[in-house]
């Protein structure tokens, strides 16, 4: 009975193995090396398929209309040419990429319009500040036990010098 079961185990195995070499690989034209179980693209040429299961056909060559009147060297070249032409490019990948930049300079914009507006509110602030402290009147200001106190000659210069550096900083 033990040898039925390493006959059924090592035939299962092998069925295995079997289907799992039944893949493509080719070179696509960055020059990666792609494994896959479905055939390659039609824009990639004979010569860059590596393998391919039992019984596959190769990719019929994509010849430009017009082709069979081209002698047989210059029907090759042409999709070689293509191949390697550098048009490759992804344009899902360049409009995304262009989208994030868009995104990126409206994020900017906003920031510096908000900066703006805090800047001007910080200088209509302290103009109102220092027209109160040159107006004379008495200022009072709660301390930090929340007890009432009157600013005296010297805490009126220095938030008067507080609200002028705030004036020429923002006030521009």
């Amino acid at each position: 009975m033990k040898y039925y079961f390493r006959v059924l185990f090592f035939g299962a195995a092998l069925a295995v193995s079997l289907a799992a070499s039944a893949q493509y690989q080719w070179i696509d034209k960055d020059g990666r090396r792609v494994f896959s179980d479905r055939p390659p693209p039609a824009d990639v040429p004979a010569k860059n398929i590596l393998a391919q299961p039992r019984g596959a056909r190769a990719p019929a060559p994509a010849h430009p209309v017009g082709a069979e009147a081209l002698p047989e060297g210059a029907a090759a070249a042409k999709p070689v040419a293509a191949a390697s032409a550098p048009g490759g490019v992804d344009k899902s990948l360049e409009e995304k990429k262009k989208q994030a930049e868009a995104a990126d300079a409206a994020k900017k914009k906003d920031a510096e319009a908000k900066q703006a507006a805090q800047k001007a509110d910080n200088c209509k602030r302290a103009q109102e500040a220092k027209a109160t402290l040159d107006s004379g009147m008495r200022i009072a200001r709660l301390n930090a036990n929340g007890e009432r106190e009157v600013l005296d000659d010297q805490a009126r210069a220095v938030e008067m010098k507080r609200a002028q550096d705030i004036i020429s900083a923002d006030c521009k």
